[in-house]
């Protein structure tokens, strides 16, 4: 069996006083889908943004595709390139139009011809069903639509791993299911994705595996299914029932 694209081992990580994260252990294989879920406060988005090296874990490991990320010395903008981040908030330029939104990166970071880079942005555009919008500053879109627009900008950087983190938490509730849409599309063909989510729903049908953060540790995983249909944990049943 080929080795896991994301191996997090013993990882802890702390604000001052404050422990945030509390030995966890994770492994993500490629192009399996991770839900994490668990109550705020829990560690869910500080886990994320250790993993692409946007928070300096305090100690422990992360590997990915075998590369140690915590080992001094590592070029942490080279890491960036190959895991997309997807945030609550959508963080566009917005004095860039969408198409421009999308080619900036490929053009100056991974030095893409920009006849390529636009080739490939209209492509994604297309993808996530905004290719009309291509010309439109993102004042002119709704929320839904920017965070679309902020999933196909991750992707155009070619990214190896995906990791959202509560992408639909900003949005209108009628806003919501444009974002998942993309999202379950990614899973049907076999992007890695590491999500934080309160939508019970999404987890449901698209994760492989469910992951279940309290108090800064990892409490409960397993495989969908069975993690919904028989939690081990009344804590982690009451939070189910709770979030419905």
């Amino acid at each position: 069996m080929s080795r896991p694209l994301i191996e997090v081992r013993g990882l802890w990580k702390s604000f001052g006083d404050q422990v945030v994260l509390k030995d966890i252990h994770l492994t993500v294989n490629k192009s399996e889908v991770v839900v994490i879920i668990g109550p705020s406060g829990s560690g869910k988005s500080t886990l994320l943004r250790c993993l692409n090296l946007l928070e300096e874990p305090s100690r422990g490991e992360i590997c990915i595709d075998g590369q140690v990320l915590t080992q001094p010395g590592v070029n942490k903008p080279r890491v960036r390139r190959d895991i997309g981040m997807v945030f609550q908030q959508f963080n566009l330029f917005p004095h860039l139009t969408v198409l421009e939104n999308l080619i900036r990166a490929p053009i100056h970071v991974r030095k893409e011809d920009r006849r390529m880079a636009i080739q490939k942005a209209e492509a994604l555009l297309e993808k996530v069903g905004l290719l009309d919008k291509r010309d439109v500053y993102p004042s002119r879109l709704s929320g839904g639509q920017q965070q679309r627009v902020a999933i196909a900008r991750a992707l155009a950087m070619e990214p190896k791993i995906m990791l959202f983190d509560e992408p639909t938490s900003a949005l209108d509730p009628e806003l919501v299911g444009e974002v998942l849409v993309v999202m379950q599309q990614l899973a049907r063909e076999g992007m890695t994705m590491v999500v934080v989510t309160h939508e019970m729903g999404f987890a449901r049908e698209v994760a492989d595996r469910i992951v279940y953060m309290e108090d800064g540790r990892i409490a409960e995983e397993g495989p969908a299914e069975q993690v919904f249909q028989t939690p081990r944990s009344e804590r982690l049943r009451s939070f189910l029932r709770r979030i419905g």
